[in-house]
């Protein structure tokens, strides 16, 4: 029987400010990575760790158990944060597999749409895709 993984993971990670970049470094997995500011850090933080632990899932290596914020020793200019990654998310980037959803659209709508002949799959895929910021 397989073993169920988590939906999430919660580790934490030392972000260094210096040069007006911010350095990231994760404590308990050997992983790193930066970004220009705090949100862009998150974001990169947020980003490595997923796909490093999607990883280690993989190829079956023991995820470690994090350790806590308050017992990370910190210099100065650095700061603990806790980086959080919802895992079915990132274990279904890779697949690229359709799935059908049922749109409701007004009438005058879709009659306009189809005297367009507008693909409505890609219509909606492009805009989701645009308000969710993935390019």
């Amino acid at each position: 029987m397989k073993k169920k993984l988590p939906n999430t993971y919660c580790f934490p990670a030392v972000f260094t400010y210096e040069d007006g970049q911010i350095s990231v470094v994760f404590y308990d997995i050997e992983l790193a990575t930066c970004g220009d500011d705090d949100t862009d850090a998150l974001y990169m933080a947020r980003d490595a760790l997923g796909g490093r632990l999607e990883l280690m899932e993989e190829y079956g290596e023991k995820i470690p158990n994090p350790t806590a914020l308050a017992e990370i020793p910190l210099k100065d200019n650095q700061k603990a944060v806790l980086i959080d990654v919802y895992m079915p998310a990132i274990r279904m980037e890779g697949i690229n597999k359709s799935v059908k959803r049922t749109v409701t659209l007004p009438a005058w709508l879709n009659a306009k749409a189809l005297e367009y002949n507008m693909n409505f799959s890609q219509v909606l895929q492009e805009a989701l895709k645009e308000k969710l910021g993935i390019a």
